[in-house]
C-alpha cells in the first residue's frame, strides 16, 4: 500500500480511477467546500472515509502539509515502453488522429528530486504529451511527495519505467521518433527545432545533465540561451519552457491544418442574377417593354440614360451616350414612317 495527501492528489487520483483506494482518512477539525467535494467524491465512488484527529493524519502522511486528507491507496500500474504506443481505451478515438502519427514523449535521464519530478509531471500533463519515459535505478520514484508536486497530474499521466535510457532511446528511433537532447552545450536554440513531428524531449540530472552515452544517442541536442550571469536553468523550469514551445507550435500546425480543410468544403457561391442599373428591377423591366411598344423600332439602350450600366456575373457593359439627335418625337417617327410607304 502507497500513501497519498493534499487535496488535490486524492481528488485527482479519484477522478482518474488508475488506483484501488482501501479508505480515506479525513481530519475532523476541517471542514469547508474542497474538502466536502473530495467527501462527496468518496461516497459516490463507494469509497470508506475514516474522520481521524489531524495529529494522527500527520503520523500516517509523515508530514503536516496533508491538508487535512490522507488515502492509503494500492501503487500505480507502471508501464513498459511498448504501452505507451497503445492508446488508453479511454481515449483510444481521440489518439486515432494527428496525436497517433506525432507523439511527444518525454525522457527524464535520472531526475533525483521529488519536487523536480512532481513539476515536470504536471508540465507534461498541461502540454499535452503522451507519455513520460523514467528509469528505474538513481531516480526518484513516485512517492507521495512528488505526486503532492504534480499537484495530482501524476495520475493522468503514462508513465513508463526503463532499465537502460540508452537502449529505450535507440527503440524509439527505431520507431522513427525524433530524440532530442537538452543540454548547455548543444548546437541550436530551442525555439528553432521542429516539434511537430514525432519526438522525444530527453532532460539530464539536476546539476550533472544528461550521461554521456545518452548525450550522444540524441539526434539533436538544444539549448536555452542564457543573458544573465547564471549558465542554465532547474531541469523542471527548462523542461516546462522547452515542452510548451513544442505545444504552441503542434497547436499552430493543427489549427493551419484545420483552416485547410475548411477552405476545402466551402461550398461554390452561384452567380448574381443580370440586373440593369438606373432602371429598378421589375419596374425598370416593365418600362422597358412600354418604351418598346410606343416607339416602334428604337433600340432600348437608348433610352437608357448616358450613366447607366447592364450587370452580369463577372462583367459589366456601358450602352452608348444618348445623343439627342436621335430621339424623334411619335409624329415625326410616322410621318417618317408613310412617306417610306408612298415611295
Amino acid at each position: 500500500m502507497e500513501i497519498l495527501y493534499g487535496l488535490h492528489p486524492v481528488e485527482e487520483a479519484l477522478r482518474a480511477g488508475g488506483r484501488r483506494f482501501d479508505h480515506v482518512c479525513i481530519a475532523r477539525d476541517r471542514h469547508d467546500d474542497r474538502l466536502q467535494r473530495v467527501i462527496d467524491l468518496c461516497r459516490e465512488l463507494g469509497v470508506r472515509l475514516r474522520f481521524e484527529a489531524r495529529d494522527q493524519l500527520t503520523q500516517l502522511a509523515k508530514s503536516p502539509g496533508h491538508q487535512g486528507v490522507v488515502a492509503v491507496v494500492r501503487a500505480k500500474a507502471v508501464l513498459d515502453l511498448e504501452d505507451l504506443f497503445t492508446p488508453p481505451a479511454s481515449k483510444g478515438q481521440a489518439l486515432t488522429g494527428a496525436r497517433q502519427t506525432a507523439r511527444l514523449l518525454l525522457a527524464l535521464d535520472g531526475v533525483e528530486d521529488p519536487q523536480n519530478l512532481g513539476a515536470l509531471l504536471r508540465t507534461a500533463d498541461g502540454a499535452g504529451v503522451d507519455g513520460v519515459i523514467l528509469t528505474e535505478r538513481r531516480a526518484a520514484p513516485l512517492s507521495a511527495g512528488a505526486v503532492k508536486a504534480s499537484a495530482g497530474a501524476s495520475e493522468h499521466v503514462r508513465i513508463a519505467r526503463v532499465v537502460n535510457m540508452t537502449r529505450s532511446l535507440e527503440q524509439l528511433k527505431g520507431r522513427g521518433i525524433w530524440c532530442i537532447g537538452l543540454d548547455e552545450r548543444g548546437t541550436m536554440d530551442y525555439d528553432a527545432f521542429d516539434y511537430t513531428g514525432s519526438c522525444v524531449l530527453v532532460l539530464g540530472r539536476e546539476g550533472a545533465g544528461l550521461h554521456e552515452l545518452v548525450r550522444r544517442t540524441c539526434d539533436q541536442l538544444l539549448r536555452i540561451p542564457m543573458a544573465g550571469a547564471v549558465s542554465s536553468l532547474n531541469v523542471s523550469v527548462a523542461g516546462a519552457v522547452v515542452l510548451y514551445e513544442a505545444a504552441r507550435q503542434r497547436r499552430a500546425a493543427a489549427a493551419r491544418v484545420a483552416a485547410q480543410v475548411a477552405a476545402q468544403t466551402v461550398p461554390a457561391t452561384e452567380p448574381a442574377p443580370r440586373r440593369v442599373k438606373g432602371l429598378g428591377s421589375l419596374a425598370g423591366a416593365a418600362a422597358l417593354e412600354g418604351a418598346k411598344a410606343f416607339w416602334g423600332t428604337a433600340a432600348p439602350e437608348e433610352l437608357l440614360d448616358g450613366d447607366a450600366e447592364v450587370e452580369s456575373a463577372g462583367e459589366s457593359v456601358r450602352p452608348p451616350a444618348l445623343d439627342p439627335k436621335r430621339m424623334r418625337a411619335p409624329e415625326r417617327v410616322a410621318k417618317a414612317k408613310s412617306s417610306r410607304a408612298k415611295k
